[in-house]
């Protein structure tokens, strides 16, 4: 029986594919680059608009990259992705990532990015991952560490964002902080603490386009996405705060002293 989704968080509003459409395998899975090979059969996770998985597409070209999403919507446009680049040997799936509909062993990667902080099981996930790939393959995860992000100027607002984020989050039965949590997670979907790495790594806001970018999407997202559905419904804040929050990050953007800074946990698991 498929486990129960928690709610996710973002949405897929225009503002949150508009970021998801940024990613690549450089600035999101640099970690993992080094360790695939040209012939390899690759499964991603929760893949989006499906840059990160045409970009592995590309990076395995006599092999075959799946992406899998919850939801159907999002694939046509990961799918157009795919047909703009040119690529080939790739397809795209709807799935769930606690039941996983592959045989024992059938994959030599499995990928997720920015998925397990927003599911109701994240040991479970992680073990189906370890079920469908092949023995000596690798299960890779890349997760936010909400509590860690950190900017500057210390505009109050922006505190507010983070605390009312957090709150929603894990109403909807998430864990915002899952980067820190990837390692112990692992362990307890039984993989060998020997055969995990664990690392760290950010991304970085503060030129004027960054900066425009990343502030704007959010100033849209809190008052636009199914953040600002789940929070007003949830009771955890009002429009008018809601509002506030998003002339926050306005007042962020402008700033040409602004920096923001995204913290990642990350592992390496050897099957």
């Amino acid at each position: 029986m498929a486990q129960k989704p928690a709610a996710y968080t973002h949405g897929h509003h225009e503002s949150v594919l508009r970021t998801h459409s940024w990613r690549t395998a450089t600035n999101s899975a640099g970690y993992l680059l080094d360790s695939l090979q040209p012939h390899m059969h690759i499964l991603d996770v929760g893949c989006g608009p499906g840059t990160i998985t045409a970009d592995f597409a590309s990076l395995v070209p006599q092999g075959h990259v799946t992406g899998m999403e919850s939801v159907p919507g999002v694939l046509d446009q990961a799918r157009s992705t795919a047909t703009e680049r040119g690529i080939h040997n790739i397809e795209f799936v709807v799935g769930d990532i606690h039941a996983l509909e592959y045989p024992d062993n059938s994959f030599d990667v499995v990928h997720v990015h920015q998925v397990l902080q927003h599911i109701s099981d994240p040991v479970k996930a992680l073990s189906e991952m370890r079920r469908v790939t092949k023995p000596g393959g690798i299960v890779a995860a890349r997760e936010t560490d909400f509590a860690v992000m950190t900017w500057y100027p210390e505009i109050e607002g922006l505190s507010d964002w983070l605390n009312l984020y957090s709150r929603v989050a894990r109403s909807n039965g998430g864990e915002p902080n899952a980067g820190r949590r990837l390692l112990a997670w692992a362990r307890l979907a039984g993989y060998d603490r020997a055969g995990i790495t664990s690392t760290a790594s950010a991304w970085c806001y503060s030129t004027p386009e960054e900066r425009a970018w990343w502030g704007g999407s959010w100033a849209e997202r809190v008052v636009s996405s199914s953040l600002a559905k789940s929070a007003v419904e949830g009771g955890f804040a009002t429009k008018e705060e809601l509002l506030r929050i998003s002339e926050a990050w306005q007042q962020w953007t402008a700033e040409e002293d602004g920096w923001f800074a995204v913290v990642h946990g990350e592992i390496l698991c050897q099957v």
